[in-house]
């Protein structure tokens, strides 16, 4: 079908005067992208993208991410226009208070948001990952006979997120993978927000994805027949390759004084906006749109509703024919996890002696035959971090049905492709790395926590026990420092049967992350505590592994591989004393009053707490009156039982720390 050239010039121009009058209301924003990118707007949601307004989480539909995020009234402007529940007097609350428009596009805030973006380059690894699950989704659950995912990952990008990392980091796995579902539409508008792109860039972007394994077309992006030409030829080219359109667009297009210039970039134009919008030809009322647009625009709905309702007739007859593929099907969509997942874990041997990413490797097999759409992936560490997923195969551009994914030496892109394999909606994402590593993985994991992200990272190597290889790569600061991001939960188990509650809870819940803090050392199991109380108390986040048999006089605190060094001390110490186990401090503080004060009581003041890091977070539990044992400096090199013992993280140094209270 021909585009209707004349209807779509007219919803890009009345693209841009939305965007204007948003921007000039809230004296906030970016101008840029959306005025530059009418066209590419104009013609993905007037004409080729695969949508259902009237249900945005629609399995089949294309995907389209907006990594450029601070273009967000791009994707409010378009979304509104096109049909979507989302009115005129949200886009006229563009930035402001509990509005569904805020300045950054968040997942969930808004229908037809697919994921929260806005720190760059995020946005083109989570395509990446979007582009993954699609591919597993077809070949799980598609048939010779019926093919329900038949789709796109459509993502717009634009100089910065080209030049950040992550980015780069998406785009080599995407082009290694042969990603061809995905369509990279890079808006090359040679401006950044400090300067022209020369002043930071010189590169050839298209020979770079081009040496990644893209296709790459180059177009005039505001040619909207150029643009939809790219688009078709991107979508139809089943050969194996991601696609790279880059689009040459004039930044903030429709205001003179700043159109081509550094200043389009923020909200510097806003102060032209009358007579920008006067010279698109506008009306004077602000936030117009024309009947005729939202004629057209419903015009165009009916013909997307067509194209599901072919859909639905293949999705129900596949649905006939594959009764127990449609009931996992939904299950894996409903997030459900129908199981007792800690029944499934065999208890381990009482003289059992592991390290705790071990345990957690033992504990993953039974947890991956009873939800078969979790998915396990490393950065190039399958080897010590244990968490491969034996017989759920490999994924490859072969194989996309297998369970494991080699991420390479891609950390912070491991988590941001995670990020969009979690986005898309059917699949678990899990993925490791040494715990010292979360520093390069920390943006993503932050957004992964903010967009309430199910994701489990597997993170081993947690301690000073690391040992050897030095301070390099001893996680002192940082257990602590994922305990102080909001909403996600940082589980760092004692011995093996905390692990297995570890893993247990971590898949169970759905509202959110969490990050299991595994040993690379051999820690003992800590068989005077009953099994089912060690896994139930890893899941409730703390709770009591000894109790005091006199008159409570004492509370010793910890978790992971020094808890055992809190026992020990309280049998020295006599019986007036107790340990608690804290293995997640957010998952207890979501206890009841009543339980996290039979755990921790107030009347009890004296109180020690050992962790082999930095001691702030205790405080919290310890109080004013107590001592935390811990360090506040980097690592050493040598055998981890050394460096433990040569930072007083013993024992020893518990009780000398307990008889110096008063």
């Amino acid at each position: 079908m021909s585009l209707n050239i004349e209807a779509l010039s007219r919803t890009a121009t009345e693209a841009r005067g939305l965007c204007m009058d948003a921007v000039q209301a809230s004296q906030s924003g970016h101008l840029g992208l959306p005025l530059g990118c009418a066209e590419i707007g104009a013609v993905l949601y007037g004409h080729a993208l695969k949508y259902n307004p009237d249900k945005p989480r629609w399995i089949g539909r294309d995907y389209f991410v907006l990594s450029a995020g601070h273009g967000s009234m791009f994707l409010y402007a378009w979304l509104h226009m096109s049909g979507y529940d989302l009115p005129m007097s949200e886009i006229k609350r563009f930035r402001q208070l509990h509005s569904k428009t805020p300045g950054h596009p968040e997942f969930c805030e808004a229908p037809g948001v697919e994921c929260t973006t806005g720190p760059l380059g995020q946005g083109v690894a989570n395509a990446v990952g979007i582009a993954v699950a699609m591919k597993m989704a077809a070949a799980r659950f598609n048939t010779a006979e019926h093919r329900i995912f038949d789709q796109h990952c459509i993502c717009l990008a634009g100089d910065g997120c080209m030049q950040e990392g992550v980015a780069s980091e998406g785009s080599a796995f995407a082009g290694h993978f042969g990603l061809d579902n995905l369509i990279l539409i890079y808006d090359s508008n040679a401006v950044t927000l400090d300067a022209p792109a020369t002043a930071t860039q010189s590169e050839d972007t298209g020979a770079r994805f081009k040496a990644y394994g893209f296709d790459v077309q180059e177009i005039n992006g505001q040619d909207m027949q150029a643009f939809l030409d790219a688009l078709n030829n991107a979508k139809e080219n089943n050969n194996g390759k991601p696609k790279l359109i880059v689009a040459h667009t004039l930044i903030g297009k429709g205001i003179p004084e700043v159109a081509g210039t550094y200043k389009a970039h923020g909200e510097a134009g806003a102060k032209f906006v009358d007579a920008g919008r006067k010279g698109l030809g506008l009306p004077d009322e602000h936030y117009f749109v024309s009947k005729e647009t939202y004629d057209y625009f419903a015009g165009h709905k009916k013909k997307l509703l067509a194209e599901y309702d072919r859909w639905e007739k293949t999705y129900d007859e596949w649905r006939k024919k594959n009764p127990e593929q449609a009931k996992l099907l939904d299950a894996a969509i409903d997030r459900k996890v129908d199981v007792d997942l800690l029944s499934k874990i065999p208890e381990f041997p009482k003289d059992s002696k592991l390290a705790t990413r071990k345990a957690g490797s033992e504990a993953l097999q039974p947890i991956a035959s009873a939800m078969p759409f979790l998915i396990s992936g490393s950065a190039d560490l399958h080897g010590s971090t244990l968490n491969y997923i034996k017989d759920g195969g490999d994924f490859t551009r072969n194989t996309p049905a297998g369970r494991n994914i080699h991420f390479g030496i891609r950390e912070h892109g491991m988590c941001a492709i995670m990020n969009g394999i979690s986005y898309h909606g059917i699949f678990r994402a899990s993925g490791a790395t040494f715990m010292v590593f979360t520093d390069y993985c920390r943006a993503s994991i932050r957004l992964a926590a903010l967009s309430k992200l199910p994701n489990v990272y597997i993170f081993t190597h947690d301690s000073i026990g690391v040992g050897e290889d030095g301070p390099t790569h001893e996680p002192v600061e940082t257990v602590s420092s994922v305990r102080v991001m909001p909403h996600i939960d940082v589980i760092r188990p004692a011995d093996p049967e905390e692990t297995a509650g570890a893993f247990a809870a971590a898949m169970e819940r759905i509202d959110g992350p969490t990050l299991i803090a595994l040993t690379r050392q051999v820690v003992p199991i800590l068989n005077d505590i009953d099994v089912k109380l060690r896994r139930e108390g890893a899941a409730r986040g703390g709770y009591i592994a000894k109790k005091e048999t006199g008159k409570l006089g004492l509370i010793i605190m910890s978790c992971g591989s020094e808890l055992q060094h809190a026992l020990a001390a309280a049998k020295e110490l006599g019986d007036g004393v107790r340990v608690v186990s804290m293995p997640c401090f957010e998952r207890f503080k979501r206890q009841p009053e009543k339980y996290r004060e039979e755990v921790l009581p107030n009347s009890c003041r004296k109180r020690v707490a050992i962790e082999a890091g930095i001691t702030e977070t205790w405080y919290q539990f310890v109080g004013l009156d107590g001592k935390v044992i811990g360090l506040h400096r980097f690592g050493l090199s040598a055998p981890g039982a050394e460096v433990m013992k040569e930072f007083g993280i013993d024992a020893k140094h518990v009780v000398d720390v307990a008889k110096s209270l008063s």
